[in-house]
């Protein structure tokens, strides 16, 4: 394994989308084009319901191992000019659907979400279900900053359908966590998990980080024992990307020696995975573990486990709607990414102008890559037809993985690749075969964070 690490540790994409951002043709896309692929792509799939994202944006504080778009700041009279202008974007949407949507998912990220009170949470989730109806089972979720999530947060969230949070733990060791400016007792932690279960949340979901400034074996190895002791229903167990070339200054309070890499970073990756399963953890997909119990799990046995902008989801909807300062939407045959600057985006909003700034249209080729590519991210498999799609090269793409088959990572069929036990952490790595855009423009500088 050590030898694989090594050689399988590049630069690489997480698979959120395909093609990846950095790909995007964002000259043939325009505002008009991505409306018509949106109002297409409701009435094509009405009936499968969508999903809505929404960005909250604010922190009172700055964790410097996060690369999510956010604005620092105290001043909490800022909540109820942003709901607006999420609300009125929201209307504008409903615009073009034309029809009152039936929301099967809805997930609130940041940002920080618990940066708004309680009673604007609800202001906003019931002015989004004023133009919209809730479809039966509808999975509602949130990310809760266990330092600033109250009873009443919970509460409230609760009443409007809320019935998943997922709490940022990152690492209980205080070294880490002075590195990183999250100091997080162990205590905030089991106060919102067990107001949470109280509550009646079915799903409570835990972050944690490997990799992180001054991070060792036995901070992972003993954070993974406290989050044992609350036994969250599911748990990301996410590799820090270091990227401060993109994320400024933000990355840059401790120094790049004081990060663990290579050998270091995958052992602790190992051993926290062989804690985990051994916990009773299933492993889902990349980064993701789930309690046998819980809908991910389930999804991920019964192949309907899907991956989008927001990540592992067990609910697929063809058309994802995000809203919010630097939301990106998904209308399956398009993308599009929202203006970052909030004030640009109100500016945009207040204007009536849905506040897309760049996109992509996707291609035949991009969509049978796709494809493979979310088969491969939620499924560890993918097949074709016997002799392949014009408009697609399979011969390249498998004398792209001959390496990987060699190293025993894959298995090769007549019309079909699967990934082994051995193959799993690699899984970006296998995918990158079949991602043409970035073999055929690799870029001069670092895009992405290490696959490892």
């Amino acid at each position: 394994m050590c030898s694989l690490t090594n050689k399988y540790n590049v630069p690489g994409p997480r698979y959120t989308s395909y093609p990846t951002v950095p790909y995007w043709d964002t000259e043939s896309f325009t505002a008009k084009k991505w409306e018509q692929s949106v109002k297409g792509c409701f009435e094509e799939s009405r009936e499968e319901g969508i999903s809505l994202y929404i960005h909250l944006p604010f922190c009172e504080n700055m964790c410097t191992f996060c690369g999510c778009h956010k604005r620092i700041t105290k001043r909490h009279e800022v909540e109820l000019p942003y709901i607006a202008s999420v609300l009125r974007e929201w209307g504008l949407y409903r615009d073009v659907l034309g029809a009152r949507p039936r929301i099967k998912e809805l997930h609130l990220g940041g940002g920080t979400p618990t940066f708004f009170s309680p009673g604007n949470l609800s202001l906003l989730i019931n002015g989004i279900f004023a133009l919209a109806d809730r479809a039966e089972n509808a999975e509602l979720s949130f990310e809760g900053h266990p330092n600033n999530t109250t009873k009443a947060h919970l509460q409230a969230l609760y009443d409007v359908g809320f019935t998943r949070v997922s709490f940022g733990v990152q690492d209980y060791n205080e070294t880490v966590q002075k590195a990183i400016n999250r100091i997080q007792p162990f205590a905030n932690v089991k106060n919102v998990t067990d107001w949470a279960r109280e509550i009646g949340y079915t799903s409570i979901s835990h972050d944690i980080i490997y990799g992180l400034p001054f991070q060792t074996v036995e901070d992972v190895k003993n954070t993974i024992a406290k989050t044992n002791e609350l036994r969250p229903d599911r748990l990301a167990f996410y590799s820090y990307a270091h990227v401060p070339w993109i994320k400024g200054n933000g990355q840059r309070g401790y120094r790049d020696e004081d990060v663990p890499k290579g050998e270091d970073k995958k052992l602790q990756y190992e051993i926290g995975k062989k804690h985990l399963t051994q916990l009773g953890y299933e492993d889902i997909g990349m980064d993701h573990f789930a309690l046998t119990t819980d809908t991910l799990y389930q999804a991920a046995q019964n192949g309907n486990l899907h991956r989008n902008f927001m990540g592992y989801t067990a609910s697929k909807t063809q058309l994802m709607i995000g809203l919010g300062a630097s939301s990106i939407s998904d209308s399956w045959n398009a993308f599009a990414q929202n203006v970052k600057g909030i004030k640009e985006y109100q500016d945009l909003v207040a204007n009536d102008i849905i506040p897309v700034f760049r996109g992509h249209l996707l291609n035949q080729e991009d969509e049978i890559i796709r494809k493979h590519i979310l088969n491969l991210m939620c499924r560890f498999e993918t097949s074709w037809e016997k002799g392949g799609t014009p408009s697609l090269d399979f011969q390249h793409i498998i004398d792209n993985l001959r390496e990987p088959e060699a190293d025993g990572l894959i298995a090769i069929g007549a019309n079909s690749i699967t990934v082994t036990p051995k193959g799993k952490p690699f899984i970006r790595n296998i995918s990158m075969a079949f991602d043409l855009k970035l073999q055929r423009n690799k870029p001069d500088t670092r895009v992405f964070s290490m696959t490892v």
